[in-house]
């Protein structure tokens, strides 16, 4: 497979790789955070938009805690999934790049672990900033920038932590992980920390809170890695007024 396919074009081609990984209870990373996400969330009402829904876990999760949920992604095969398992009150095929929506039409919008597959990541939050209305949130997971660049020596709950090369850069990742019978071909996106911060910058979104989630239970040595080196980056931003200063200026 060429490293440099598309992120639609990849996604298209693994779409029932990750139904059925994702899709599998207590199988992906998802569900040893699972209580943590929903908890840091919150209960809420109005209008979600998740980008990137996937086979629609993230979408049912926020549906249950009171949102009215519109579930998108740009691979068909991943709405259909998300739709036959009524994930969502609302379906849309779309890129993150270009969402079939008006202005400030939702007041939650979610990119959960979908920045690090999409191509353009500033275009994606320029879009998610439009689409959201005045005083709402956009919630946002990523694989941990740190985490992504670096591997544990071994399996053991202890063992170290090891960064080889740099951490900065923009790097493609492509590679298999197959577990209890089920593969998943993964590929897109390692970004520094700060990449990610100058996209939210310039899209006009501030950062209002943001968790280095330990697993909900340590009950593996996997898991008990996990809580020693976040794996995941959670954050909640809000779009910064019309005019004000996106940057902070400096006093004399």
């Amino acid at each position: 497979m060429d490293e440099q396919k598309p992120d639609h074009a990849h996604w298209t081609a693994v779409a029932d790789q990750w139904i059925a990984w994702a899709g599998a209870p207590g199988h992906d990373a998802f569900w040893a955070y699972r209580d943590g996400f929903v908890s840091y969330l919150g209960a809420g009402s109005g209008r979600a938009l998740e980008i990137g829904c996937g086979e629609g876990r993230i979408s049912r999760e926020v549906r249950a805690l009171g949102y009215q949920v519109t579930a998108t992604d740009a691979v068909a095969a991943m709405v259909d999934a998300a739709s036959a398992a009524r994930s969502a009150d609302a379906y849309a095929v779309a890129p993150a790049a270009a969402l079939p929506f008006a202005d400030g039409a939702f007041d939650l919008v979610i990119a959960y672990n979908v920045l690090m597959d999409v191509d353009d990541v500033p275009a994606a939050l320029r879009e998610a900033r439009r689409v959201l209305a005045p005083g709402g949130t956009l919630f946002v997971s990523i694989v941990h920038p740190f985490r992504d660049r670096g591997r544990f020596a071994d399996k053991s709950a202890g063992a170290p932590f090891i960064v080889e090369g740099t951490y900065y850069g923009r790097e493609h990742f492509d590679g298999v992980e197959s577990r209890d019978g089920l593969s998943m071909h993964f590929a897109g996106w390692s970004l520094p920390l700060q990449d990610y911060m100058a996209a939210l910058e310039s899209a006009g979104l501030a950062i209002v809170s943001l968790r280095e989630p330990q697993p909900d239970a340590a009950s593996t040595e996997q898991l008990r890695q996990w809580s020693r080196m976040p794996m995941f980056l959670w954050i909640k931003a809000r779009a910064l007024p019309a005019g004000q200063p996106r940057v902070p200026e400096e006093k004399p």
